[in-house]
């Protein structure tokens, strides 16, 4: 009795069950691209002695037509002539192998990105036509790898086109089998990633860059969730604030703030997200950090908001703000002590001799008078100048060498700044402080002392006015000295070189001693020049 010869599989059905056992992207995408299309050509695309798999009628029903639910049929021969050419113009690559790692087909898509047609390659061996030769054996291995432990397998490797250039393709390869379940070949699944290997590498090039950039970055750069999160820092973050890198991620941002603006943070945050309202983002500011020993040190704060598409976060470059201050309070004393010599100078010296001269003066003027010469009144008048520019010059000497020495000290320099001001320029300047307010700290009252001179001085030259109002108070542990005026204000644009300088000078001072500075119009008329500074000291600089 004969033996009954073997029936192949199907090209389609071995392609099928590839794409069932891959598990990558590629094999995915070509079972949803490709599947219905792999049937296989003709007879005569493949060898008449050749027992591998081919396209057999059997995809037709016996009675030659193929039932659809819209009530028409199609003949077998067509059903095959559609998914040849879908197969023809899919982006996936397809080659079917014989054991023996040879071209038996490939589709159109492998045609179009190598150059080669199939009747060039068909017969040839795979690996040594199409891989570079430093991919050869590893691109074998896998390939026939996955024959000898009959799974599936994937890899990447470069396809050397017609004209010499690569392209690199992801591969999966199944093992094929006939229906006695003997190996008879291979069939490869590939996808072309080359642009997506670009832009990967882009991507990662781009990473590496902005990696490079925060790591050698001399200011911490924060980023933080909508919750307040932290999600990411530098290496300049761990350096500042002495943390490492775990025990700053997951947890939130205001372990590094001390109280009170640790427990306000989270208000801060719920309210933005509530309500839009920006108060630090977009706009640098000054604040105080704290490092893991406990230690607070001055930082400058600037926030950034990145939206997403799945939401928002936030990012913060922090400044160590610790030398900087330093060097600031040292010109500060420098000034300070620079102007209390020149008021010592001024005191010792120059007053001493004006009134020196105005004593002769007296002395000379009784004389004249007594003689009833006539020139004795003009010497009055003379006497009368020099006392005055006496005074001047004391009043001079006292401005720059207040009398702050005491905790009361500040409230005596205040009123002695208000009752010059009244007799220099003629104009009204009362100084209330009631209660009685108390300054322990001289360098706090110095500063607090210049920032009232200089509102006094710039009320009086661009505002013109005439009446100035000094206030001293403390509110909720906050020193606060105002300045009012009746005069027609400071206007933005003003080019007095005094104005643009005098409010720098006001804010850097209150910045010096942990406060702020507002300059406002007042709702009537002039304007009001308000310092706010905490009445506990400052927390000073950790060395």
């Amino acid at each position: 009795m004969a033996r009954k010869s073997r029936r192949p599989i199907p090209r389609l059905t071995l392609f099928m069950r590839a794409a069932r056992k891959s598990r990558t992207a590629v094999a995915n995408a070509a079972h949803r691209l490709v599947a219905p299309a792999v049937i296989a050509s003709s007879d005569k695309d493949l060898p008449v002695a050749n027992p591998l798999p081919h396209v057999h009628n059997d995809l037709a029903y016996s009675n030659g037509a193929a039932p659809c639910g819209c009530g028409m049929h199609t003949t077998g021969s067509d059903t095959a002539t559609l998914l040849n050419d879908l197969l023809d113009t899919a982006d996936v690559l397809v080659v079917e192998l014989d054991c023996l790692g040879r071209i038996i087909w490939f589709n159109g898509a492998v045609s179009r990105l190598s150059g080669w047609s199939l009747q060039e390659k068909r017969g040839h061996d795979w690996v040594t036509d199409f891989v570079p030769l430093p991919e050869r054996e590893m691109t074998r291995d896998a390939c026939m790898g996955a024959a000898e432990r009959q799974e599936p397998a994937n890899h990447r490797a470069a396809l050397i086109m017609r004209d010499g250039t690569r392209r690199t393709i992801d591969w999966f390869y199944k093992p094929t089998h006939d229906q006695d379940g003997q190996w008879v070949g291979m069939i490869c699944l590939g996808h072309d990633v080359t642009e997506a290997e670009k832009v990967r590498d882009a991507l990662f090039a781009s990473e590496e860059r902005a990696q490079g950039v925060l790591a050698t970055a001399v200011n911490a750069i924060i980023t933080i969730s909508e919750r307040g999160i932290i999600e990411t820092v530098n290496e300049a973050t761990e350096r500042i604030f002495g943390y490492t890198r775990q025990e700053m991620i997951g947890r939130n941002i205001s372990m590094l703030m001390p109280e009170p603006y640790r427990g306000q943070h989270n208000g801060y945050l719920d309210r933005y997200n509530r309500t839009g309202e920006r108060r630090i983002i977009g706009i640098g500011r000054e604040a105080i950090g704290q490092r893991k020993d406990g230690s607070v040190f001055p930082l400058d704060l600037s926030v950034g908001e990145v939206k997403l598409p799945n939401g928002r976060i936030f990012t913060g470059i922090i400044r160590d703000l610790t030398e900087r201050k330093k060097l600031e309070e040292k010109i500060l004393s420098i000034s300070e002590e620079e102007q209390a010599r020149i008021g010592q100078d001024l005191h010792d010296d120059l007053c001493q001799q004006l009134a020196a001269i105005g004593c002769l003066a007296k002395v000379v003027h009784q004389r004249l008078t007594a003689n009833h010469v006539p020139e004795a009144l003009q010497l009055a008048e003379i006497t009368r100048l020099i006392t005055h520019a006496n005074v001047r010059a004391r009043e001079m000497s006292r401005g720059l060498m207040p009398v702050v020495l005491d905790s009361s000290g500040l409230m005596a320099a205040l009123a002695d700044l208000a009752s010059s001001t009244e007799r220099i320029f003629r104009v009204s300047c009362p100084f209330r402080c009631d209660p009685p307010v108390d300054v322990t700290d001289n360098k706090v009252a110095i500063q607090l002392y210049r920032i009232a001179q200089e509102g006094v001085a710039n009320a009086i030259k661009h505002s013109h006015a005439e009446r100035i109002e000094i206030t001293f108070a403390l509110t909720d542990g906050m020193f606060d000295l105002t300045i009012r005026d009746n005069g027609r204000g400071i206007p933005d644009h003003a080019g007095g070189k005094g104005t643009g300088m005098g409010l720098l000078t006001m804010s850097h001072r209150a910045r010096m001693i942990g406060g702020t500075l507002t300059v406002t119009p007042d709702r009537f008329s002039g304007t009001v020049v308000q310092c706010l500074a905490p009445a506990l000291p400052v927390p000073p600089a950790s060395p």
